[in-house]
């Protein structure tokens, strides 16, 4: 998985490519050695089954701190002070019951729940709330405008900021919060593996944990038991999407977040009473990044041609399966569909398909044709690689459909499908050309606008990124990134996000492609209790902030 600092940070949700025989001998062996607690039984004690498409093995590692942290660990484990739901946007009390944001927005209080205690008995304080904040920013950084956190009781935890920051409630409330009385006894928290972890999440006990499945059991200290009605959950590792589909199109596993082609035809309709999907638009907005520390991604209208080459219709009908529609040049995601200018994105024609434009575009830019080859200034043949991990089918067909665009206008394209731990460190370290890559989602445009965006994201060539891979700012967008902080109304927020599209439409800081379908799908012949498009508390994605909502809802079907 990419290493991932903000809480909120969208994780990719990969799509692996490769099946083998050997997957599904692992699935026998990971289910059917689990007898009354397998994926088959209907005895009410049965784990909720999840496969794991994009990780071939597994590694007892539970540390969030960790960009290799085991699946699950921050939504089973771990706890934020509130959780956000992307698919109806509200914000549910969780380890805190109240919050009230200073007048000035410069501060942040929250009152801690009652009652909640670790796994290990030991009761959760506003001091572990101080210190899982002090260890963040001394361990991977971020959170830059926040000065000082304070605990004024034991139940009660204030943030005070640099400056005014009315956008902090969504970071800081959906950030996980650690023991102290574990973690300030670790010598190197950042290496720390925490194969026994100690958390506030309904399910914390690691057990029969093998290099390809592990077992999650309930915390017997959790602050919610009438909501562990579930026995447990049942990570099994695959090395390909096919194999992870066909486990989970064979009834075998419960709940998946993978790319399944024609899914109506190849899932549903093998059980349309128990097989539901959902795939409701509130992901975050899939960008072709360029890499703006090399010519000639340096120059926004080469960025802009480049994006005219792109036949967007075609990525999302066939790459994505007709899930997914085009972005447009404001680069927001349907989840910011209230803020987006529509007549700024009815007017502009960069993101709009036009093979002739891109080509008169790069020749008017000193990018000339010659024998058919687009031709760089210093004579070279213009070429370029896409990166994208080798688990991610839809990805690598979207990089695939650029590749042959992007000939029709004399440039040859190379798509790399590296392992995922190549392509990341090719983006941390910005050592990359182009790639596929996704970008913030939040509850509002500033997360995404800072991350494609904002200087204080960049990072120089060789030192780790963990967002704005491109290595794009520009210090106006600064002012508004800043502004739209500072204000605590949303008129002005308003005000600065059109600014905000306006500059995003001059720099072309990215190539945004579409909104990331949130992938969710699901059988119901064991568990009951989803969401869906009639009660979305929750999207079906089991791999982001919300996921606690569901595992906090389901509830066995007995037979």
């Amino acid at each position: 998985m990419a290493p991932s600092i903000a809480p909120r940070r969208l994780r990719p949700a990969l799509r692996a490519v490769t099946a083998t025989a050997a997957a599904a001998l692992v699935l026998s062996a990971c289910t059917g050695g689990s007898g009354a607690a397998g994926a088959g039984d209907t005895s009410g004690n049965q784990l909720l089954t999840i496969p794991r498409e994009d990780l071939a093995t597994f590694t007892r590692n539970f540390n969030p701190l960790s960009p290799q942290a085991a699946p699950m660990t921050l939504q089973a484990v771990y706890e934020p002070l509130a959780v956000h739901s992307m698919a109806d946007a509200k914000d549910t009390p969780w380890l805190a019951t109240k919050w009230e944001q200073a007048k000035d927005g410069k501060s942040l209080t929250f009152t801690l729940r009652d009652g909640v205690k670790w796994s290990d008995g030991r009761p959760l304080t506003a001091d572990d709330v101080v210190y899982t904040f002090e260890l963040q920013k001394k361990v991977l950084g971020g959170f830059d405008y926040l000065d000082k956190v304070t605990a004024v009781d034991a139940h009660t935890v204030k943030f005070s900021f640099n400056k005014a920051f009315s956008t902090a409630f969504y970071e800081i409330s959906g950030h996980y919060i650690l023991p102290k009385h574990i973690w300030s006894k670790v010598k190197d928290p950042a290496k720390f593996t925490n194969p026994n972890p100690v958390g506030t999440g309904p399910y914390t006990k690691i057990e029969k944990f093998q290099s390809q499945s592990y077992e999650l059991r309930k915390n017997p200290d959790y602050w919610q038991p009438d909501k562990q009605q579930i026995a447990g959950i049942q990570m099994l590792a695959f090395s390909g999407n096919d194999s992870a589909n066909i486990a989970f199109t064979n009834g075998e596993v419960d709940w998946t977040q993978s790319f399944i082609p024609d899914i109506e035809k190849s899932f549903v309709a093998k059980d349309k009473k128990h097989n539901h999907y959902w795939f409701p638009a509130t992901g975050a907005m899939i960008n072709w990044q360029l890499n703006t520390t090399k010519a000639p991604f340096n120059d926004p209208a080469v960025r802009k041609a480049l994006s005219m080459a792109v036949d967007r219709d075609q990525i999302t009908k066939v790459a994505m399966n007709g899930y997914a529609e085009p972005a447009d040049c404001t680069g927001l995601a349907h989840t910011y569909d209230k803020w987006r200018d529509t007549s700024l994105a009815a007017s502009c024609t960069w993101t709009k398909y036009d093979t002739d434009a891109a080509a008169k575009a790069l020749d008017t830019a000193g990018y000339k044709e010659s024998g058919g080859k687009r031709k760089l200034k210093n004579g070279k043949n213009f070429t370029l690689d896409i990166s994208v991990g080798s688990a991610s089918s839809d990805w690598i067909s979207v990089a695939n459909i650029i590749k042959q665009d992007l000939a029709k206008v004399g440039i040859t394209a190379t798509v790399k499908t590296p392992d995922w731990s190549a392509v990341s460190s090719s983006y941390n370290t910005g050592t990359f050309d182009t790639g596929i890559v996704w970008s913030n989602n939040g509850a509002t445009p500033y997360e995404y606008y800072r991350g494609v965006m904002s200087t204080k994201m960049v990072q120089p060539v060789g030192k780790q990124a963990t967002e704005n891979y491109h290595r794009f700012g520009d210090k106006k967008a600064d002012k508004l990134i800043d502004a739209f902080a500072a204000a605590t109304d949303e008129k002005t927020q308003r005000e600065q996000t059109n600014g905000l599209q306006e500059l995003y439409n001059k720099d072309a800081p990215v190539v945004p492609l579409f909104t990331g379908p949130e992938w969710g799908a699901y059988t119901d012949a064991r568990f009951t209790g989803w969401p869906t498009e009639e009660n979305p508390y929750a999207t079906l994605g089991n791999r982001n902030g919300s996921t606690i909502l569901v595992l906090t809802s389901l509830k066995p079907v007995k037979s």
